[in-house]
């Protein structure tokens, strides 16, 4: 029999809180991603993330759901990094699971850490190191990658620094959320999306996505603690799997099942986009990835409320953003842009949802609203840049969160 009774099982913040999410990113199949990592052998892999809320103590999940075997994990670190990714003195941390240094998490399982005396500060950059002694072929992952992660030989779960045989991570392996216990009254914001919530097209490793924004105006606000969670998954539907499971499958999983969750976004507008794109040689090797039948503005509407349904089920509210251009992608079609505003009018006018995110307003281009204005997207009429996702954030009424 195990003993367990030197095992920390406290799970309330000083305000008699429980945990809270304070970072996420959705898991997906290495064969189902816009990129994925090769198989690993005897290697670490050191990710940094950072937080949207802080707390007094610390625990990760880790996920090897669309693993085709268990994962054995030989040593777990974290700690709290410098500007140079380097290790701040005091801050690192063994991380065990029922009480041992090492854990084996099965094929189709996640896995949930012991609490972490680590108190950590709002938007504080964790370092997350696992070593993996044994052979893994099929990493569940992230596969937009917009933190920074490397592999190195070995175990190098206690390097202060990283070795110079360490090579980037091409996408986010294993890691799919961070929660605290935090220190005052809090909640969580999840947002469900696709690539334009994921940040495709912002600087990787400099939190410039509109979520990372938003959750920066949330940091200075007093009182209540907001947590933002970005749930996007480049290429992602409501309706139908592409690039990721559709969005309604995973919506229990990657948001509902947010420990501290008070508030959810829908900004999902790929099944509008990818339904109504021209049939032409430049497109038809992107949409052969997409399964599924076309579907309507009907079809789009009735997944926003089935979303909005199933979330009030859970005692939150629910937000909606408008879809924003895309003119002069070559995704676009007249057709797709009159389906777009058909939807834009119901997500304003219909009374649905508890607010509204006018993302369409803040990017479309007054000379042309079909259009990004063109110092807001990175070059292909379709993502944002830098710039764009800021404005996206600062249109915010943070008011909504309140």
């Amino acid at each position: 029999m195990t003993d367990n009774s030197s095992i920390d099982t406290r799970g309330a913040g000083a305000d008699g809180q429980g945990w809270v999410r304070t970072w996420g990113a959705s898991p997906q199949a290495p064969d189902n991603s816009v990129t994925s990592v090769e198989p690993f052998e005897n290697a670490t892999l050191r990710q940094i993330v950072r937080l949207s809320g802080g707390g007094s103590r610390i625990r990760i999940r880790l996920s090897n759901e669309y693993g085709t075997a268990p994962v054995t994990l030989g040593a777990v670190r974290v700690a709290l990094t410098d500007a140079d990714h380097l290790i701040q003195d005091g801050t690192s941390h063994t991380v065990t699971f029922g009480g041992r240094p090492t854990a084996t998490i099965p094929a189709g399982a996640p896995i949930l850490s012991d609490p972490i005396d680590l108190p950590v500060p709002t938007l504080s950059q964790l370092a997350i190191s696992l070593h993996l002694p044994g052979r893994v072929e099929a990493a569940t992952c992230h596969g937009t990658f917009h933190t920074l992660g490397w592999v190195t030989p070995g175990d190098a779960t206690a390097s202060r620094s990283l070795p110079a045989d360490a090579t980037p991570l091409p996408a986010q392996a294993f890691i799919t959320a961070v929660e605290v216990l935090p220190d005052r009254p809090a909640n969580v914001i999840a947002v469900l999306g696709d690539s334009r919530v994921d940040g495709i097209g912002s600087t990787p490793g400099t939190d410039r996505r509109w979520t990372d924004v938003l959750a920066e105006r949330l940091a200075g606000r007093d009182g209540t603690t907001r947590y933002v969670i970005s749930q996007g998954i480049g290429g992602n539907r409501l309706l139908n799997n592409g690039i990721g499971t559709s969005a309604l499958a995973r919506f229990d999983r990657d948001v509902l099942a947010t420990p501290g969750l008070g508030h959810v976004v829908i900004a999902v507008g790929n099944d509008l986009v990818f339904s109504f794109a021209p049939d032409t040689e430049e497109t038809a090797g992107f949409l052969a990835m997409f399964g599924g039948e076309p579907v309507t503005v009907e079809d789009i509407i009735a997944a926003h409320l089935q979303v909005a349904a199933r979330a009030r089920v859970c005692g939150v509210k629910v937000h909606a953003a408008t879809i924003a251009p895309y003119g002069g992608s070559e995704m676009y079609t007249a057709e797709g842009d009159k389906a777009r505003e058909q939807i834009n009018a119901w997500i304003r006018t219909s009374g649905v949802f508890d607010g509204v995110l006018d993302f369409d307003a803040v990017w479309r281009d007054p000379a042309d609203p079909s259009r990004i204005r063109g110092d807001l997207h990175m070059g292909d009429d379709l993502h944002g840049n830098d710039a764009g996702y800021d404005a996206l954030a600062r249109s915010i009424d943070l008011s909504l969160f309140d």
